[in-house]
């Protein structure tokens, strides 16, 4: 077998293993293992891309040096990065990951160009589709981790911004025209690349916090397409293969979040309904009266409970309050309590937020309860416990004439009790009240995440001794 039929193979073999991980990924019980088939797999595409450059002989011992250092530096800041970003700043990393991956397929084609300007059609077209798809990833998820981390949360208009934008849109599709064209000219490309980054920024500075997990599954389906179009240029299998897989999986998953917020991904991509973290302070949801709860009444009520649903939000992960809330469910399993989390596709910043922050406290997958399958549970639940959850438990949703009108929602207020961990009555990215909160079955234990889990815990081990 020669070297290169050796190398066909391997990148089909890694083609299988990511084909085989986003199988996997699809369940929580295995996602793990979807992760490490899928890093099995690049580890091995990674190596016989190495073997094909290594038999190319045109690496000289400075080129060797460049590639490598570059690999180790990429690897160890990549390490880093995911070993030591908190839980809550996961959806911040995830849109920087977006940012390099499409900034690396544009540098790609910019660098293909530049060495052969006097390219066929069918590879001037992938050259210009990376550039354009690359920026906007580039500038975009940029601008989508500086929202998340809180810098400009809110959405940001200016007069006359959209016309900006799509005067950005028509140069970069005239100077792609162009390219493609056989205007052999790499200044015209820069132009491209330029216009398509200013389309980046002005596409998603209009758009509010509570729009951030579709805006970050469509960023993320825009870097697998510009990772595709990079394989067309280099005529480079594996390439094609991982970013269409990612293409079209990060399409998927941007139709089912933005189904599961009742909006289309156009309206979202106008201009998102969120209006930031920061939200209002709110003396009363819905100008009824709130009713507090003292923590050891909580725990009463939890103790003596049949079933508990517990229902996470961002709060939970904010406070990084995971692991207290598995004690306090491991407290409420040791007296029989039947415990279960409902799952809102879109609580937290990004896709699977909850889930991976469950699954960092090692709760039982079977626990885990998507909104289909636990909202027909809810009128049962003897106490829904909500922990820093917000907008996708308002009762106003169900009405029109608001700015969460229509969006799907977990049915807290059909439970018979209703206890919400939360630290004030701001609201949330919706900038609304919440109607739960004034709902008279709900009682309200003012408490940061952490810190009114672990009360809680406390309280009930000593009720029950």
């Amino acid at each position: 077998m020669s070297l290169h039929q050796a190398v066909n193979l391997a990148f089909l073999v890694a083609a299988v293993c990511f084909v085989l991980g986003l199988h996997f990924m699809n369940s929580p019980a295995t996602a793990r293992r979807g992760n490490q088939v899928s890093a099995a797999g690049m580890v091995l595409a990674v190596a016989a891309a190495f073997a094909l450059v290594a038999d190319g002989g045109a690496m000289t011992a400075g080129r060797w040096l460049v590639l490598l250092c570059g690999a180790l530096v990429g690897a160890g800041v990549g390490l880093w990065a995911a070993r030591s970003v908190l839980m809550t700043a996961m959806p911040q990393l995830v849109s920087l990951f977006n940012a390099v991956g499409g900034g690396a397929a544009t540098m790609i084609a910019l660098a293909d160009y530049a060495r052969n300007p006097q390219q066929g059609s069918g590879t001037a077209l992938a050259t210009v589709l990376d550039v354009i798809i690359g920026s906007v990833t580039f500038a975009g998820s940029l601008v989508a981790a500086a929202k998340l981390q809180g810098y400009a949360s809110q959405p940001i208009r200016f007069a006359g911004s959209r016309l900006a934008n799509l005067a950005l849109a028509v140069v970069a599709l005239a100077s792609a025209v162009a390219v493609v064209a056989r205007v052999e000219s790499l200044p015209v490309l820069v132009v491209t690349l330029a216009a398509a980054l200013g389309v980046g920024v002005l596409m998603v500075l209009p758009i509010g916090g509570a729009d951030m997990p579709v805006v970050i599954s469509l960023l993320n389906a825009f870097t697998g397409t510009a990772v595709a179009m990079a394989g067309f240029v280099l005529s480079n299998t594996i390439l094609t293969v991982a970013g269409a897989l990612v293409g079209a999986s990060g399409t998927i998953l941007t139709k089912l979040m933005a189904d599961a917020m009742n909006r289309s991904v156009p309206a979202i991509m106008v201009g998102g309904f969120g209006t930031g973290a920061a939200g209002i302070e709110a003396s009363g949801a819905g100008g009824g009266s709130v009713r507090s709860i003292e923590v050891d009444d909580a725990a009463l009520q939890l103790a003596y409970a049949e079933r508990v649903i517990v229902v996470p939000g961002y709060g939970l992960a904010a406070a990084q309050a995971q692991h207290e809330l598995r004690a306090l469910a491991a407290v409420l399993e040791e007296r029989g309590v039947d415990v279960s989390y409902a799952i809102h596709p879109v609580a937290g910043r990004m896709p699977g937020h909850m889930n991976v922050l469950l699954a960092e406290a090692n709760v039982p997958y079977d626990q885990l309860k998507e909104m289909e399958e636990v909202n027909p549970e809810l009128p049962r639940a003897d106490v829904a416990l909500v922990v820093g959850a917000n907008d996708v438990t308002n009762p106003a949703a169900r009405r029109p004439g608001n700015a969460v009108s229509g969006m799907p929602i977990l049915d807290v207020d059909q439970a018979k009790s209703v206890i919400v961990i939360k630290r004030s009555m701001a609201s949330g990215y919706a900038g609304m009240d919440n109607e739960l909160y004034t709902d008279p079955r709900t009682a309200m234990l003012f408490s940061d995440a952490k810190k009114g889990l672990a009360a809680l815990t406390a309280a009930t081990k000593a009720l029950v001794g």
